[in-house]
């Protein structure tokens, strides 16, 4: 069985620590964006054209959910948050030896820009920000850039699990969330296949496609193993999972099953007595 290391209870740092912190790291990822060697995507304007016609992978999300102790306006707000950050990545494209930069091409959400309050989580609460609610595009962009060759180079996994699983579809911890700008999602083409990113909403749904210039030559299944809700030695519950990925030829033989990641978050909702120290299965 998979070993987890113990996580530490949240520590409450001065406020003006955490600021001086992220203006460090906020001009350390402008360094990084200006002088770090990288070649970054750009947006490709003109719809469908440029030849990709191929779909790797296509998801969607729902965009409102009834959430307890959440004001709904909250999520309406975030449909407009939403709406203004596909404006900015929507229509990416990655050339090969290219990265895609989450908060590179989205930039700050300001109210100078048009981004309202949205929901976003402080230490596991819930409370209004500016530009709040983009976590939902990341976590898309992430899950679909898993079934594609596509590499992340850089994912920030979510450090509080704020709400019971009613309704999930995806493993936990399948996310991947941001924070302007040194919590970003970074993603690289090692290929020899440009891709594009296509986002939209609907109605009822953030929707998301990988495309590409040529047909996929693999399909991929990602799933969890080793699933573990524990409780601390300082009085709260965590969780615990591995995430990794099979990958499958067009033939449906198995060609490889990688590690992809570890996932540990603070529950800040009672869980259930019969999962604790226990495995749980999918949702």
């Amino acid at each position: 069985m998979q070993s987890f290391g113990k996580v530490e209870q949240p520590k409450n740092r001065h406020r003006l620590r955490l600021r001086l912190g992220m203006t460090y790291f906020t001009f350390r990822r402008h360094m990084r964006w200006r002088f770090g060697g990288l070649k970054f995507a750009k947006i490709c304007h003109g719809g469908q054209d440029g030849g990709f016609a191929h779909t790797y992978f296509a998801h969607q999300t729902l965009l409102l959910r009834q959430l307890k102790d959440v004001d709904m306006q909250m999520q309406h707000n975030k449909i407009i948050n939403l709406r203004i950050a596909l404006t900015k990545i929507g229509g990416a494209v990655i050339m090969p030896g290219e990265t895609l930069s989450y908060w590179r091409l989205i930039g700050r959400p300001t109210r100078r820009k048009g981004y309202v309050d949205g929901m976003v989580l402080d230490k596991g609460v819930v409370t209004a920000g500016v530009g709040g609610g983009l976590c939902q595009l990341s976590n898309l962009i992430y899950w679909m850039t898993l079934h594609t060759p596509l590499t992340v180079t850089e994912r920030h996994r979510h450090s509080y699990d704020v709400f019971p699983d009613s309704g999930r579809t995806q493993p936990f911890g399948s996310g991947a969330t941001c924070f302007y700008n040194y919590g970003d999602l970074m993603i690289r083409n090692d290929t020899k296949t440009p891709f594009r990113l296509a986002l939209g909403l609907t109605d009822t749904h953030l929707t998301g496609e990988w495309l590409a210039t040529a047909p996929p030559m693999c399909t991929y299944e990602v799933y969890e193993k080793a699933h573990l809700i524990r409780s601390e030695f300082w009085g709260g519950y965590t969780r615990h999972n591995v995430i990794c990925r099979r990958k499958f030829d067009l033939g449906g033989n198995l060609v490889d099953d990688e590690f992809i990641t570890e996932n540990h978050a603070i529950m800040m909702y009672a869980p259930l007595l019969t999962d604790i120290n226990h495995s749980a299965p999918l949702h």
